[in-house]
């Protein structure tokens, strides 16, 4: 059995963005305001979005697995077979939700949750 690895963690209410790191008055190069990275957003979202997908496959092969293993069942010599496919399938599964959800946090590592916003004023002729 694996173990999920860390999941992307949504805007949390009153969560503030990093404090700018340059003292004194801003430039027009230096970043005036932050927003939640909307990639990072897409993640959480992903994340949300297969988890249950995921959890209800686990669910119905287990289901299967235990009906399949029960003597109740199956008493032929057919069995074991059936048995043993559904093992790998579930074994398949398991490393199938690992690379996922694996994929997902280790992008949402990588990504920024706050991304600069040059809130200037206008310019004429840009």
């Amino acid at each position: 059995m694996f173990v999920d690895p860390p999941a992307p963690q949504p805007l949390q209410p009153g969560e503030t963005p990093p404090v700018s790191g340059a003292p004194g008055l801003p430039t027009p190069d230096t970043a005036v305001s932050w927003e939640f990275n909307p990639d990072y957003q897409r993640l959480v979202l992903m994340w949300r979005q297969v988890l249950p997908a995921l959890d209800t496959l686990t669910a119905s092969l287990d289901k299967a697995y235990q009906l399949a293993r029960s003597k109740d069942v199956w008493d032929a010599p057919v069995s074991g077979r059936y048995v043993e496919e559904m093992a790998e399938w579930r074994s398949r599964l398991g490393l199938y939700r690992q690379a996922i959800l694996t994929s997902i946090s280790d992008q949402a590592a990588d990504t920024p949750r706050w991304v600069p916003v040059n809130a200037g004023a206008p310019h004429a002729f840009s």
